[in-house]
């Protein structure tokens, strides 16, 4: 079974084809919007061969990347038409998502309905399903929701300290997010550094535009920062991470901001993008903070204690940790960050060779020698899984 995995992002879409889910992709590629000139740069990458092309962007983005994909001088437009089943990432699955799902008419009504948790997410998963019914019609399609890793948090984690019945009415609870990303990361640590099935404690931190962090104990996770919605929890790109409420009350009640206007904020201009008034791109940040920008240099501070401090909660919450995963576009290539995390976690038992740290390749254990908890950096296989998830959920009986 041919399968092509879709992985949509606040940012970009990333793709790949695999067959019935194994280890290797075919083909891959990425595609993200060239600033605000209204292209897209796509890279496309099939055996030896790689491909770079900037398409307009007439439609939104994945709608133009999928149909770029499916014409004739898109390097991987032959393997797009033998495509037998395509997997979408969902962000926000809500409760009744709690594993992946043949996409259908109901599936894709409680993706629009659950936008409004997940706005910078859910519309855009949503672009990419009606492209892919658009461009390979006929096509099966499945749901892999990155909340379903989640729906069995321990209650004492998942519910808030909210009128229980906010909970039981309402269905307010923490869903936890990047579940695809955690899920592989968590999978790949225990293969590098407990091959025999020896029970871990890991704590992974998947840190890109969207940040979360997860305790995750013998497979299954304990704790995660993200909640009922993808703001929560760490700084972000643009997203402000947890706050005090109160904050929200304030600005309502003494200065005139409307409810839109300050969710606007909250998930635009806030974050890297809000501190510094530089870019929610991390390297733009780290560049401007190394020129002197002084609110860059803070952003970059503000985000570190953010991420150690999570770490921190994470092993509290396990009682410990053997390992430490970075991940994500940031936590894959910030070695500066890695080294002022790591360092502030020594207390815990974390010892980084910088050397090791300096010069990544792949997956690696960047860990010091006699270091008590081994520090991973894993490339994060997102659609690996997704493709995984489809071909699980196809060759279920209808």
């Amino acid at each position: 079974m041919n399968i092509l995995a879709i992985n949509v992002g606040s940012s970009n879409v990333k793709f790949a084809t695999f067959v019935d889910g194994r280890h290797e992709s075919e083909t891959s590629g990425m595609a993200a919007p060239r600033g605000t000139s209204g292209e897209i740069d796509i890279t496309l990458r099939c055996g030896g061969e790689v491909q770079k092309t900037t398409i307009a962007a007439v439609e939104n983005l994945a709608a133009a990347t999928i149909r770029f994909l499916s014409e004739p001088q898109s390097l991987i437009s032959q393997q797009i038409k033998s495509v037998d089943a395509v997997g979408q990432r969902v962000v926000h699955g809500g409760t009744r998502f709690t594993t992946s799902v043949r996409i259908d008419a109901s599936v894709k009504a409680e993706t629009a309905r659950l936008s409004e948790l997940a706005p910078l997410h859910n519309p855009l998963a949503l672009n990419s399903i009606e492209a892919i019914e658009t461009h390979m019609p006929g096509v099966p399609q499945v749901a892999v929701f990155d909340t379903a890793y989640f729906a069995q948090l321990p209650a004492n984690a998942n519910i808030y300290a909210l009128p229980y019945e906010w909970y039981s009415k309402f269905g307010i609870r923490r869903f936890g997010f990047h579940g695809i990303s955690h899920s592989y990361c968590a999978q790949r640590a225990a293969e590098i550094l407990a091959p025999t099935g020896k029970p871990l404690r890991i704590v992974t931190c998947h840190l890109g535009s969207g940040c979360s962090i997860s305790a995750i104990k013998n497979g299954l996770p304990v704790a995660t920062s993200m909640g009922f919605t993808p703001l929560d929890g760490i700084v972000m790109g643009t997203r402000s991470g947890s706050i005090d409420p109160g904050i929200i009350l304030y600005l309502q009640r003494h200065k005139n901001i409307t409810i839109a206007e300050i969710g606007d904020a909250l998930n635009h201009r806030s974050g890297l993008r809000g501190i510094s008034g530089v870019s929610a791109d991390y390297r733009e940040v780290e560049r401007a903070s190394s020129q002197g920008n002084p609110r860059a240099r803070l952003a970059l501070e503000i985000f570190a204690n953010s991420v150690r401090n999570a770490i921190g909660a994470s092993a509290v919450a396990l009682g410990g940790m053997d390992a430490l995963v970075f991940t994500g576009g940031i936590g894959e290539h910030a070695t500066t960050l890695r080294n002022t995390v790591c360092e502030a976690l020594q207390c815990l038992g974390v010892t980084l060779d910088l050397t090791k740290n300096a010069a990544i390749e792949g997956d690696s254990n960047i860990s010091a020698a006699g270091s008590a908890v081994k520090v991973l950096v894993i490339e994060t296989r997102e659609e690996l899984m997704i493709a995984r998830e489809t071909a699980r959920v196809i060759a279920l009986p209808e």
